[in-house]
């Protein structure tokens, strides 16, 4: 397994993929066909869940559909693995978030965490976000792992494990972030040293998450197509690239 560093997690929370019952589900999904499978045989798009789950405030049961516009939370030590669309999210325990629709009801426009955390493929398409009560994601073909701190004042951890993700906080401060390998950032809730938006090391997720989620809609990351792991620091490149800043810090000051 890759290099992982933990803040406020547990080891189980990031593991949760290797589960027998985990990988069952995943191969039963893609033999099956996929999301596109799902919609014709009028099949649940959830893959797996644990615990205690709400939908739109009621008692969620495995063979419900998570649909465009619905409302989802998870208490202690619960979590849900679902697919709409060309996109495939895992939610951790203790999060709670709204999928808002977008030109059809199988299109996600929009993700927005409330509470907790989710781990978030998308396939290409239309531009999509992701939404915290600190942080805007702009979001395109991408991997991306979210995180709002709760022990720290609601500052949203932001990672962009590939590809290119408008990134904005603080109601302007703005940074494009193009990665091929874990480029993340804070975002303040309010500035510090003038910067809303500031670098992160990777922390509280791993490789391997996100390509089982890729797996899922049949999509692999920028690591497996260029089969290597890059350097795990949060700047975002397969090198090492010293010197080079990171996007956040070539933001301007406010």
């Amino acid at each position: 397994m890759t290099q992982h560093t933990l803040q406020g997690r547990s080891e189980d929370e990031v593991t949760w993929f290797q589960r027998r019952d985990t990988l069952k589900a995943a191969a039963a999904w893609v033999a099956m066909g996929g999301m596109p499978m799902a919609l014709a045989q009028q099949r649940s798009n959830v893959v797996e869940f644990v615990g205690d789950i709400a939908l739109n405030g009621q008692r969620m049961v495995p063979q419900q559909n998570i649909q465009t516009g619905d409302e989802i939370a998870t208490g202690p030590a619960s979590r849900l693995v679902f697919v709409v669309g060309n996109a495939a999210f895992h939610v951790r325990q203790n999060s709670r978030l709204t999928v808002e629709r977008g030109a059809t009801l199988n299109t996600v426009s929009l993700l927005r965490l409330l509470t907790g955390a989710v781990v978030s493929v998308f396939g290409r398409g239309a531009n999509r976000a992701i939404v915290t009560p600190t942080l805007t994601a702009g979001i395109r073909g991408t991997g991306v792992y979210t995180e709002i701190m709760d022990d720290q004042g609601g500052r949203t951890y932001f990672c962009n494990c590939y590809g290119t993700v408008d990134v904005t906080a603080g109601g302007g401060q703005r940074a494009l972030s193009e990665a091929s390998y874990h480029q993340s950032f804070w975002g303040e809730p309010a500035a510090r040293n003038g910067r809303f938006l500031r670098p992160a090391n990777a922390i509280n997720h791993t490789d391997e998450e996100l390509e089982f989620l890729a797996r899922l809609i049949g999509q692999r990351t920028a690591w497996q197509i260029a089969g290597k792991p890059g350097v795990k620091d949060g700047k975002g490149y397969m090198e090492d690239q010293p010197g080079r800043l990171h996007p956040a810090m070539t933001v301007p000051l406010r």
